[in-house]
């Protein structure tokens, strides 16, 4: 065999493949398109980016309404603590208590009670950025301290 007679059987070999490409590729066309006209196909293009720009509106509008949402949870008491403890020898168990209630940047309230054999006392105190200008008990401090890891998280 001559380099000609390869060449054109190489050729002739590519040009059946790309001719068996070309008619698969039509029937496929044909199915497709079989009892469809085009004017149909552009509506039904058309259907679907409406439907995909009004999925992307949707999808701005839950990303606002969730940016809103988290400023809002951080603003709100998320870190909530509760201390029991005995600040007097003379009662018998931890009958006083202390509670914290801070959100994300350490803005809230700590409740306390202390309570003895003659009145219990009841004492709330506002925090602000994890400190209050009323001094705080060192269990009032802890509770606070805690309660501000539980915001965070």
């Amino acid at each position: 065999m001559s380099t000609v007679e390869i060449l054109f059987g190489a050729l002739f070999l590519l040009m059946a493949l790309a001719i068996f490409f070309i008619i698969r590729v039509e029937f496929r066309l044909n199915r497709l398109f079989k009892g469809s006209k085009a004017s149909d196909l552009e509506d039904l293009i058309g259907q679907v980016v409406d439907h995909v720009n009004a999925l992307n509106h949707e999808a701005r509008d839950q990303a606002a309404q969730l940016a809103t949402l988290e400023a809002r949870l951080k603003t709100r008491g998320r870190g909530v603590r509760l201390v029991r403890f005995n600040p007097f020898a003379d009662t018998g168990s931890s009958q006083s208590f202390a509670v914290a209630i801070v959100n994300e940047e350490g803005d809230g309230v700590v409740f306390s009670s202390l309570y003895s054999r003659e009145r219990m006392s009841v004492f709330a105190k506002p925090i602000v950025g994890g400190t209050s200008d009323i001094e705080l008990t060192p269990e009032e401090q802890s509770v606070v301290a805690d309660a501000q890891k539980d915001a965070s998280q």
